[in-house]
């Protein structure tokens, strides 16, 4: 049973506090020790290195690790209600796979022509575009006129997903040993090449989708009584779910290339907010946001940490994570069946 909504200001409140506490701590946790004071200290022209340290390279990785653990994590809450599905999260409609084979082809090719280790900025594009297109193309699959269907929507999502998979492991085939290892790398996720270049980009679909997501907020609360039900209170079920797809293809397909594959975040934070909230999308959206960015942050943090001064990438961290939870859950949705 979730908490009571007498006190659910203040758990948000707590999350809140709980999230900045984890972004402070990152500031100043890494291979190199950057005590308390000199992370206060680092306006003083003595500190070139401290400032260096926090301000170039952790800040915009705590920024973009919080940007994209919460649009990851409110995507997953907006895909679940859209589908009424517990399972379904942002990947459903192909976007992870199309993003991942962009990814995979502009490595490849720009290997292929010679142009060695591959800029970032291109493969970033790459992810984008074929995430943005795979989802396109699994939403035309999925509209019949003017009609939508879900269930098609879920099936053509497999079927462009796999299809992905397949072209994607047709380029690993064609790839020589330094791209493979690119890809692999980038597959697995990781926030090494955070700037605030990339926070900018992430900022502003994050700020579309939350947006959005509040303000069609009731709107999903009815929609998981089904489209019919839905229609007959008065909610133009077409066109939120048009504009909120959209919304969250381009946050998602932004994030993801600007991070690689983060797992599991957008299926397990929706269940933990709802497990704290309830079902109502006026508490849960905010409160899935939070989490987001907070399991993110520490993600990313251990990764950088716990095999220092090697990295591992966070998105392994974040399966490593979510997997039990995950199971967890499948053990309390038996027990209640």
């Amino acid at each position: 049973m979730w908490i009571t909504k007498q006190a659910q200001p203040t758990t948000l409140l707590v999350l809140t506090i709980l999230l900045v506490g984890a972004g402070v701590a990152a500031l100043f946790t890494g291979t190199i020790d950057i005590g308390v004071a000199s992370l206060f200290d680092i306006a003083r022209p003595d500190h070139d290195s401290a400032r260096l340290i926090v301000m170039e390279l952790r800040l915009p990785r705590v920024l973009l690790a919080g940007l994209i653990g919460a649009i990851l994590a409110l995507g997953g809450v907006v895909m679940q209600a859209l589908f009424r599905n517990p399972l379904a999260d942002p990947s459903l409609i192909g976007v992870t796979a199309g993003a991942s084979l962009g990814a995979s082809l502009a490595i490849v090719l720009f290997s292929a022509t010679g142009v060695g280790l591959m800029s970032l900025t291109t493969v970033s594009i790459g992810a984008f575009v074929g995430g943005l297109a795979a989802s396109y193309l699994v939403y035309q699959l999925a509209k019949r006129g003017s009609e939508f269907s879900v269930s098609t929507m879920l099936l053509a999502g497999i079927a462009i997903t796999a299809l992905a998979g397949s072209l994607g492991n047709l380029m690993d085939f064609f790839a020589d040993n330094a791209a493979l290892r690119q890809i692999s790398l980038w597959r697995m996720g990781g926030l090494d090449s955070a700037n605030f270049e990339r926070v900018t980009v992430v900022a502003g679909p994050a700020l579309v989708l939350t947006i959005a997501a509040l303000h069609y907020r009731k709107a999903l609360n009815v929609m998981l009584l089904g489209d019919s039900q839905a229609r007959y209170l008065g909610i133009d079920v077409s066109s939120v779910r048009n504009a909120l797809i959209i919304a969250v293809a381009i946050a998602v397909c932004t994030s993801v290339a600007m991070g690689g594959t983060i797992a599991f975040i957008g299926l397990i934070v929706p269940h933990m907010a709802r497990l704290l909230f309830g079902p109502s999308h006026t508490r849960l959206i905010p409160a899935a946001s939070l989490l987001g960015a907070f399991l993110l942050i520490c993600a990313d943090t251990i990764a950088r940490t716990v095999l220092a001064p090697v990295e591992l990438p966070a998105g392994i961290i974040t399966a490593l994570l979510g997997v039990p939870f995950f199971l967890y859950l499948l053990n309390r949705g038996a027990k209640h069946a």
